[in-house]
């Protein structure tokens, strides 16, 4: 059985990791907002970079609130009363809503791919907006799979050091 004091040393880490991880995506988000934001003022309406720009824009904007959010929700002192059943419950949460991520993640990119496709169609009104935001969604799409793939396997990894610790 672990200590008081180990439990919270386990529970430091595990919102250390997370806050990692959301440094990233907020980082993400804001090159999204900046850079995207700057090439879709100088973008011309009648071809595909504006729309992938603009759709770069919205994800930044997505990206942000939700990275705003989690930041807020992390914890920097320890709970009282923490025991090991709560923080494996908080593991699983936090493994189990990055691996469903991850597929949301496919699905933007195969999205992605269904709105290129019907860019691609022959009389397709405004074509350069499905291939924009179809190229977008692969950006997208691709940066979070592995994003959330990379935060999955550091928190998986990290739960599994800790059940070392118990046996």
């Amino acid at each position: 059985m672990l200590t008081p004091a180990q439990i919270a040393v386990i529970f430091q880490g595990n919102e250390q990791v997370v806050g990692r991880g959301l440094a990233v995506l907020a980082a993400w988000a804001l090159l999204n907002l900046v850079v995207g934001g700057y090439l879709l003022a100088r973008a011309d309406r009648r071809y595909e970079p504006y729309y992938f720009q603009a759709m770069n824009v919205g994800w930044g904007l997505v990206n942000a609130v939700l990275a705003g959010w989690g930041i807020l929700q992390l914890r920097f002192s320890v709970p009282a009363g923490l025991s090991m059943a709560h923080l494996f419950r908080e593991q699983l949460l936090n493994e189990n809503l990055f691996l469903l991520n991850a597929g949301l993640d496919v699905a933007y990119i195969m999205t992605g791919f269904y709105l290129r496709a019907l860019g691609r169609h022959p009389g397709r009104n405004r074509p350069e907006r499905m291939l924009g935001f179809g190229r977008s969604l692969w950006v997208q799409g691709g940066f979070l799979l592995a994003f959330d793939a990379v935060m999955w396997a550091w928190l998986h990894w990290q739960g599994q050091a800790w059940l070392q610790q118990l046996t």
